[in-house]
């Protein structure tokens, strides 16, 4: 299970936990019973997707089709309908997976910018190569989504003939309605379900992050047995348990004046799993001028540009350092040079990762001497088991902190307001009245 170590930090004493008592239990409450403000979006508590149900055998065999016919996916999607997914993928497979040999199909993410030099790029990736598609949106209008698919659906008709494209290109999508679902029950798209009662940030354990793992080769069903497995510790453990100390923790600090909490990796693998954090927690509890701005690191590499501001700089942030205690067999070691010319022969026959290791806590050391608290999170290790049971950690700590908070963790109100600048902007039939007072201002920028 996943754990979670505070004790060293000079900031948080056990006073500062308990006093936390009646928040923490109202919000255990909210999450138990279903109770709390934006309780009909709780679909990720019991998890949608069980190993056992209808719906993941048909994820299953569709990877399974993708895997045989195709050599690329293109996942169309934007915030939690890609990051999950590229997260787990990259975690797991590495960030170089693609260019590996491995037999699995490659896996390329587009419809999260207006970048036409990216999607430019990826078509040129596809020549020829077999190729398939899956397009994720609730709604199917969501504009940097749609904008992609348009294009790359022109492509895929245009190259596979209207009746075997749409047997390579799969809709992730709302289960009743939309401009997507419409679509695909048109064009005889193969089709699978956003819940209803699951936001987008956290959808990684349904079709939209399962399905792009499944393709990629990733074990998901080791992925979805470690996020039960780690509900389970959660629930059958009542208040006390590192899940709900985090969620207090980070809470804590707050009350003392930290704005920003860093996401600490010393894996690189790890990225993507900082970015999906970021829209978790930041997406979560980023409303009503309130919550920690959420910020991710790579170390060591990162402490070659951020380290003196860590160390040394305005006093704004602690550190959460996520850390796999399962080391790496095939760690290389460094060997033995006669020349010496780079003093490193101390080090002889010590692995990277306990190199890594004494990086870190060296690390967690000057920093806490530097005033910048570093808190622990421990898991398994580089398996999708592991990873599982951490995500789902994440989950239901971004809840319980968020009502800690006095937020409702699972609306986003705040995130409609730059699109409807951009429709305006662009001329969206219905967005017409504010078109004129944006050009005006956009004149004294």
């Amino acid at each position: 299970m996943v754990n979670f170590k505070y004790k060293q930090m000079n900031s948080v004493s056990e006073s500062d936990i308990n006093a936390y008592a009646e928040k923490l239990a109202l919000a255990d409450k909210y999450l138990r019973e279903k109770s709390g403000a934006g309780n009909d979006f709780l679909g990720w508590r019991d998890l949608n997707v069980r190993p056992e149900g209808e719906e993941y055998a048909r994820i299953k065999a569709c990877a399974q089709r993708i895997r045989e016919n195709s050599d690329i996916l293109i996942v169309i999607g934007i915030g939690g309908s890609y990051l999950g997914a590229r997260a787990v993928i990259e975690y797991l497979k590495t960030p170089y997976h693609n260019q590996l040999k491995t037999g699995d199909p490659e896996v390329y993410f587009l419809g999260n910018s207006f970048s036409g030099g990216e999607l430019n790029a990826v078509l040129s990736l596809c020549e020829n190569k077999r190729v398939s598609l899956n397009v994720i949106s609730k709604s199917g209008t969501t504009t940097e989504s749609a904008v992609a698919f348009r294009i790359l659906r022109e492509y895929m008709e245009s190259r596979y003939g209207r009746e075997e494209a749409a047997k390579r290109i799969i809709a992730t999508t709302d289960a009743n309605r939309g401009a997507l679902l419409s679509l695909a029950k048109q064009e005889g798209y193969e089709c699978f379900v956003i819940p209803d009662d699951v936001g987008g940030r956290f959808s990684v354990l349904t079709a939209v992050g399962l399905l792009p793992a499944a393709v990629a080769g990733v074990d998901t069903d080791a992925l979805l047995n470690g996020a039960i497995a780690q509900r389970d510790a959660i629930m059958n453990a009542g208040l006390d348990n590192p899940c709900y100390k985090y969620a207090v923790v980070r809470n804590v600090m707050l009350d003392k004046g930290k704005t920003n909490e860093l996401l600490v990796s010393y894996d690189p693998d790890f990225r993507f799993m900082g970015e999906w954090y970021k829209q978790l927690l930041g997406e979560s509890e980023g409303k009503d001028k309130k919550g920690l701005f959420p910020a991710s690191v790579t170390y060591s590499s990162d402490l070659h540009s951020l380290g003196q501001f860590v160390q040394d700089g305005s006093p704004i942030m602690f550190e959460t350092i996520v850390r796999a205690t399962n080391p790496d067999p095939n760690s290389p070691k460094l060997p033995f040079d006669t020349a010496n010319g780079d003093g490193l022969n101390f080090l002889t026959g010590a692995t990277m990762d306990e190199i890594n290791e004494k990086a870190m806590m060296g690390t967690l050391l000057a920093h806490r001497d530097g005033g910048t608290d570093s808190a622990i999170i421990d898991f398994g290790g580089k398996d999708a088991y592991s990873l599982g049971e951490l995500i789902y950690f994440f989950f239901a700590a971004c809840a319980i902190s968020g009502y800690i908070l006095g937020v409702n963790p699972f609306d986003q109100p705040g995130v409609e307001a730059y699109k409807k600048n951009m429709f305006a902007l662009l001329g969206k039939p219905g967005y017409e009245d504010g078109k004129e007072a944006l050009l005006e201002k956009i004149k004294t920028i």
